[in-house]
């Protein structure tokens, strides 16, 4: 004897849609392949549980059972039921799909993302600038508004996947989804392309787009600007553009986070006297006190001459003076006869 549908989804004679699909989920939950790999008990627990959702979610079809039985919907050539499980996928889905993945209500998707390099100097990394940018991105058809199709035609629901971009694919006792073959996602099929776009919906624009670089950016850092990348399909958001920062080599200036780091020239006798030396930095000239005795590769701190933070571009790192003492490679003959009276002593 067939178990009676209200039963095999534990719901009463006179229960509500709402709590009839909240019932079968509960189900299908419990008898789902995934959760139960190998149980062909529980495969045709589920097939049956689905078959009963069927018809109890349908008025006519609950209608005729409730007065007749198995027997009416039989007799009314609306029996059967399901005998494949990617069956129930392909009808149901979008009830546990975010369940189990399985995707019944298509997810409008977003545009893709941009990324674009640009080349900045050090320069331009400390002041900081305002860049225009020419980028190629995909746009919305201005012909058709997305659509694909040609003026006074629209898209039809795809024959395939019932308009939800997706397919069930049945894998032995492991079920998956697949964008559908023949809409390839979109849920729609064109019978009459758009004559610009040729039913793609899309089109190539170049757009300018002002980039605001602030100061302190460093090498490999990437800005986004929200919504500059190409658009979405109707209804989805556009995509984000990354602008990647690339730094030019600086000749004077060796960068290390906020801190930078530069060469110090002092002949010989200004490093054993002491003295004092104008320094060029990225912001204006400074005075550098060499104290007296000072040996090669010494290294003097500068604070707060560095780079500026791109978090809090008030505060700055340090600038590391390097001595590079220089030492003549050819003297005059008093300059020799100073130097040795000087080892003499």
């Amino acid at each position: 004897m067939r178990e009676d549908f209200y039963e095999l989804l534990g719901v009463a004679r006179d229960v509500g849609a709402a709590e009839l699909k909240k019932a079968y989920r509960k189900q299908a939950m419990r008898f789902h392949p995934d959760r139960n790999p190998g149980d062909a008990e529980a495969e045709e627990r589920f097939k049956a549980v689905s078959s009963a959702y069927e018809v109890l979610s349908d008025q006519n079809r609950r209608s005729i059972y409730d007065r007749y039985g198995h027997d009416g919907l039989e007799n009314q050539g609306m029996g059967g039921g399901f005998s494949d499980v990617s069956d129930i996928f392909s009808n149901f889905g979008d009830l546990f799909g975010d369940l189990f993945g399985f995707g019944g209500q298509r997810a409008v998707r977003r545009g893709a993302d941009l990324r674009l390099g640009i080349q900045l100097s050090l320069q331009d990394c400390f002041h900081g600038l305002k860049r225009d940018l020419e980028i190629p991105r995909t746009v919305l058809c201005n012909g058709c508004q997305g659509s694909g199709a040609a003026t006074g035609t629209s898209p039809v629901s795809c024959a395939t996947c019932r308009g939800r971009g997706q397919v069930a694919v049945n894998r032995g006792f492991i079920s998956m989804t697949t964008t559908c073959p023949s809409c390839r996602g979109r849920g729609q099929t064109i019978e009459k392309p758009c004559g610009t776009c040729n039913g793609d919906g899309t089109e190539v624009s170049r757009d300018t787009v002002s980039v605001d670089i602030p100061p302190g950016v460093d090498d490999g850092m990437k800005l986004r600007l929200t919504g500059k990348g190409e658009d979405g399909p109707p209804g989805g958001e556009p995509g984000d553009l990354y602008v990647v920062i690339h730094t030019e080599k600086d000749s004077t200036f060796l960068r290390s986070g906020d801190d930078l780091q530069a060469a110090l020239t002092v002949d010989m006798v200004s490093a054993a006297l002491g003295t004092s030396v104008a320094f060029d930095t990225l912001d204006g000239s400074i005075t550098v006190d060499v104290s007296a005795g000072s040996q090669p590769n010494r290294v003097i701190r500068v604070p707060n001459r560095g780079m500026p933070n791109v978090s809090n571009p008030r505060r700055r790192g340090d600038l590391h003076l390097v001595v590079d003492v220089i030492v003549p490679t050819s003297l005059s003959p008093a300059q020799r006869a100073l130097l040795k009276q000087y080892q003499d002593a």
